[in-house]
C-alpha cells in the first residue's frame, strides 16, 4: 500500500517488416507506457508516421468539428458497431456536406435576428416619444436630436447658448430638442446628453416596431426550424461520430507511434515502462501474434529515489533465450549490424547514457479498494513519485477519524452518507464518485461519533434512548461538561504530536537511502525535538505555569473525560524530554543552520497546536446546532446544562421561568393558538434551514480543517509528489469493435 506497483523497463525489438502487426498487437494489450526516443542510439533515428497518419488527423479533426456543432454528448450511443475505412470516408462526407449547410444556415438567421433587435432596440426609444420618424429629420434650417438626458438640464443648457428659437420635449424618459441652430450636437455636451440615430422608416415608430418584432418572430421560427433539424441530424449520426472517433483515434494513435521509436532502415525499437507482473502478457501476446520476428526484453525493474537516482534496481538483462544483447537490452546497435552491450551506467547514479537523464517510471497506486477514493484527495497535491511512499492509506485512517469527531451527529452523518452514496451512483466521473466514497467514510465515522455522543442533529435525546441519560463521552459546550472541551484540546495535541511523527518516519524512511546517519539528522532529529518538547509540557515538571486540567482531565477522579489514570509525566521524564529536545534542535541546527531555530518553533511547536482546530470546530459545530435548537424548541439552563422546553417536563419548566432560568422560550412554544400555530410553521423553517446551514458549514469547516491538517501539517514532513501516471499505449473501445 505504501509503495507503488513494481515496474519493469522493457523493450520491443523486431523487423520493420512486422512494424505495423508489433504496434497493433502492444496497441490492443494496452500495457506498454511507451518513452520517447531521444536519438542517442548511434545509426538510429526517429521514426516517421505510417503513411495515412495525415489523412486520418484531418478526418478526426472533422469528425470532432462535427460533433461540437450538433453537440454530441455520448447519450446517442447504441451498440458497437463495425466501421471499415470506405464507410467511414462516404458516409462522414455525407454528413459533413449536410451539417455545415444547416450549421451555415443557422449562424446566417443568428446574424439576421441579432441585426433586427439591434434595430428594434434603436427603435423602442422612438416608439415611447411618439414622434413619426419624418418629423425627426431632414430639415434644412433646424437641427434635432433625440436620446437619453435631464430635460431640465437641456433646457438650462439652451437658454445660457446662443441657439434661437427651441423646442423640448420628453417621454418616457426620452429627450427630443428642436433648435435653430447648425450643429445641436456640441451645445448638448455640457448637458450630458447621449444622442440616437434617428431610424431609416418613413412610417411611425409604432408601426415600424410592431414590422421589426414580426420580423423577429419570424427568424426565431425560422432559427428553430433549423436548430430542430440540427437534433435530427443528432439523434441519426451521433453514434457514428461517435464511432469514427473512436476509430480514428485508434488509426492515428498506432500509425504515429513510430514518432516514438528508434529506426534504422530494417529495424525498430520500442522502449517503455510495464507493471512488472504483466510482463509475461506482454510477451506472450507479441509472440502469438508476431512470432519470432519481435524479441521482447525485460531491462531492469528498478526503484528511484525523489532525485531520480536508482536506490535498488535489479538488472533482469533480457527475456530468457536472447542470444545476444541488443539496443532492446542495454546493448548499443551500431550501423553494421554490431552491438556494444553494458550501455547502462553500472555506477549507480540512475541515469541512462543512451537517455541522458533520469528513468524514473510512471506510477500506478497499490491500494486497496476502500483506500483507493482517497487517492483523489492525494492527487490535488500530486500524484505520488514512483520513488515515494504513498500517504493514501494514512489519509485513508485519519481524514474520515477528524472529520467525524469535529462534526459528531448522528443526523449529520446519516445525511452525510446520504450525499456520498448519491454521488456515487448518478455520476460516472472516477473523481466525482471517489469524492462520494470519501462522504461515506466521512458519513459514517460522523455517525459512529454522534451514537457516542448521543446526539441527533444537536439534540441530546439520542443519549437518553441508547445510553440512558449518560452516554460515553461529551463534547464539552454545556458548562457542566468542560472538562470534556479541555480534554478535546489536549486530545488534539497528542494527536498532532502521533501524526507528525508518521509523517517524519515516513521522511526517515526515504532518507535511508543516503545513509543512516544523514537519514537520523534529517528526519529522526525533528521526532526527538517534537517529541522530546510535549514530553516535557505533559509533565509536572514547572507544573505552577501549567493549566491544572492537564493533569485532571485523563485522571481518574470525577473530573476526569478519560479516566486513563494520566496526570502528567513525572520531573525525570520531563527533563528526559528536555533533553532529547535539546539534542534535537542542535541536530536540526547543524544541518539547517540559524534557520533551523526559527523552524524549531514553527514545526516542533506551532504545526502540533495547529491540530487544535480539531477541538476548536468541535465546539463551534455544536454551538452552531445548540442555537438552531435553542431559537425553535426553546432552552433553560440549570445546573450547568442546557435543557430544551419543548421536551422537558412541564414542571420543570415553570421551575425554570420562576428562578430566571429560561434562555429562550422559542418558536415551537407560543402563547395563544395563533402564535403557537405561527411558531410552528415558521420554527420548522427554522430548524430546516438552519441544521442545511451547518450541514453545508461542516463540509467547509470540518472538511476543509481536516484537509489541511493533511496538506500543510503532515504532508509537509515528507511529501513532494510529481510522479507520471501509467498511461499505457491503447484505447479502450467503446463504440466500435473489430469482432
Amino acid at each position: 500500500m505504501l509503495r507503488p506497483e513494481r515496474m519493469s523497463r522493457v523493450s520491443v525489438t523486431g523487423s520493420k517488416q512486422v512494424l505495423d502487426e508489433a504496434i497493433e498487437t502492444v496497441h490492443e494489450l494496452r500495457l506498454l507506457h511507451m518513452t520517447d526516443y531521444d536519438g542517442s542510439y548511434e545509426g538510429f533515428t526517429p521514426g516517421d508516421p505510417i503513411e495515412g497518419a495525415d489523412e486520418a488527423s484531418e478526418m478526426l479533426v472533422t469528425v470532432r468539428s462535427l460533433q461540437s456543432i450538433l453537440d454530441v454528448t455520448g447519450e446517442e450511443a447504441t451498440d458497437a458497431r463495425i466501421l471499415d475505412d470506405d464507410e467511414l470516408a462516404a458516409e462522414l462526407e455525407s454528413v459533413r456536406e449536410e451539417v455545415n449547410e444547416l450549421d451555415d444556415r443557422r449562424d446566417e438567421l443568428k446574424d439576421e435576428l441579432r441585426a433586427v433587435e439591434d434595430r428594434i432596440s434603436a427603435v423602442e426609444p422612438f416608439a415611447r416619444l411618439g414622434i413619426d420618424l419624418d418629423l425627426l429629420r431632414d430639415y434644412d434650417t433646424l437641427s434635432v436630436a433625440v436620446g437619453d438626458g435631464d430635460a431640465d438640464r437641456v433646457r438650462e443648457v439652451l437658454a445660457r447658448s446662443d441657439v434661437g428659437a427651441y423646442e423640448v420635449y420628453e417621454e418616457e424618459g426620452v429627450v427630443a430638442i428642436f433648435a435653430r441652430t447648425d450643429d445641436l450636437s456640441d451645445v448638448l455636451v455640457e448637458a450630458e446628453f447621449t444622442a440616437y440615430d434617428v431610424p431609416e422608416a418613413d412610417s411611425s415608430p409604432e408601426e415600424y416596431l410592431a414590422q421589426l418584432r414580426n420580423e423577429r418572430e419570424d427568424l426565431r421560427s425560422r432559427l428553430e426550424t433549423v436548430q430542430n433539424e440540427l437534433g435530427e441530424m443528432r439523434s441519426e449520426v451521433g453514434g457514428f461520430l461517435l464511432a469514427a472517433e473512436e476509430k480514428l483515434v485508434i488509426q492515428v494513435q498506432r500509425q504515429e507511434a513510430p514518432l516514438s521509436f528508434a529506426t534504422t532502415e530494417n529495424a525498430f525499437v520500442a522502449e517503455g515502462w510495464i507493471p512488472t507482473k504483466r510482463f509475461v502478457d506482454l510477451a506472450e501476446g507479441l509472440h502469438q501474434e508476431v512470432g519470432d520476428h519481435v524479441e521482447v526484453d525485460e531491462l531492469e525493474r528498478a526503484q528511484y529515489d525523489g532525485e531520480g537516482r536508482v536506490v535498488d534496481r535489479e538488472d533482469v538483462g533480457g527475456a530468457p533465450g536472447t542470444p545476444e544483447p541488443t539496443a532492446a537490452d542495454g546493448g548499443e546497435v551500431v550501423a553494421d549490424g554490431g552491438h556494444r552491450s553494458d550501455a547502462v551506467d553500472a555506477t549507480g547514479s540512475g541515469h541512462d547514457e543512451r537517455h541522458g537523464g533520469s528513468v524514473a517510471p510512471p506510477v500506478i497506486q497499490d491500494n486497496p479498494d476502500a483506500v483507493r477514493p482517497f487517492e483523489a484527495l492525494v492527487e490535488v497535491i500530486n500524484r505520488p513519485k514512483y520513488s515515494e511512499l504513498d500517504p493514501t492509506v494514512v489519509l485513508f485512517l485519519t481524514f474520515p477519524l477528524f472529520f467525524g469527531f469535529m462534526i459528531g451527529d448522528l443526523g449529520y452523518g446519516l445525511l452525510y452518507m446520504g450525499l456520498g452514496y448519491f454521488l456515487m451512483q448518478r455520476f460516472e466521473g472516477d473523481v466525482v464518485r471517489s469524492l462520494g466514497a470519501i462522504g461515506l467514510w466521512a458519513g459514517g465515522f460522523t455517525a459512529l461519533f454522534g451514537i457516542l455522543y448521543g446526539e441527533f442533529f444537536g439534540l441530546h435525546q439520542l443519549g437518553d434512548i441508547l445510553w440512558n441519560g449518560h452516554p460515553p463521552i461529551h463534547k464539552g459546550l454545556q458548562p457542566h461538561y468542560i472538562y470534556y472541551a479541555q480534554a478535546w484540546l489536549l486530545l488534539s495535541v497528542v494527536v498532532g504530536v502521533l501524526h507528525l511523527v508518521v509523517g517524519r518516519l515516513f521522511d526517515f524512511y526515504e532518507n535511508l537511502s543516503h545513509g543512516f546517519g544523514e537519514a537520523f539528522v534529517e528526519s529522526f532529529s525533528w521526532i526527538l525535538l517534537t517529541v522530546g518538547l510535549w514530553v516535557w509540557v505533559f509533565s509536572t515538571s514547572a507544573s505552577a505555569a501549567k493549566p491544572p486540567f492537564m493533569f485532571t482531565v485523563f485522571g481518574s477522579g470525577e473530573k476526569a473525560a478519560l479516566p486513563l489514570g494520566f496526570t502528567g509525566f513525572s520531573p525525570t521524564v520531563g527533563l528526559a524530554g528536555l533533553a532529547a529536545f535539546a539534542i534535537g534542535l542542535a541536530l536540526v541546527i547543524y544541518a539547517e543552520g540559524g534557520i533551523g531555530l526559527i523552524e524549531s518553533i514553527t514545526q516542533g511547536f506551532g504545526h502540533v497546536v495547529s491540530y487544535t482546530r480539531l477541538a476548536a470546530v468541535l465546539l463551534a459545530k455544536a454551538g452552531m446546532a445548540l442555537a438552531v435548537n435553542l431559537l425553535v424548541f426553546g432552552a433553560y439552563a440549570h445546573d450547568g446544562e442546557f435543557h430544551l422546553i419543548f421536551f422537558s417536563d412541564p414542571e420543570e419548566v415553570q421551575a425554570a421561568q420562576e428562578a430566571g432560568e429560561v434562555i429562550f422560550s422559542g418558536l415551537f412554544n407560543g402563547e395563544g393558538a395563533v402564535m403557537l400555530v405561527l411558531g410552528i410553521i415558521f420554527g420548522i423553517v427554522v430548524l430546516v434551514l438552519g441544521h442545511l446551514l451547518v450541514l453545508v458549514l461542516g463540509i467547509t469547516s470540518a472538511g476543509l480543517q481536516a484537509v489541511r491538517l493533511e496538506y500543510v501539517e503532515f504532508f509537509g514532513k515528507f511529501y513532494e509528489g510529481g510522479g507520471e501516471a501509467y498511461a499505457p499505449f491503447g484505447y479502450e473501445r467503446q463504440y466500435t469493435t473489430e469482432d
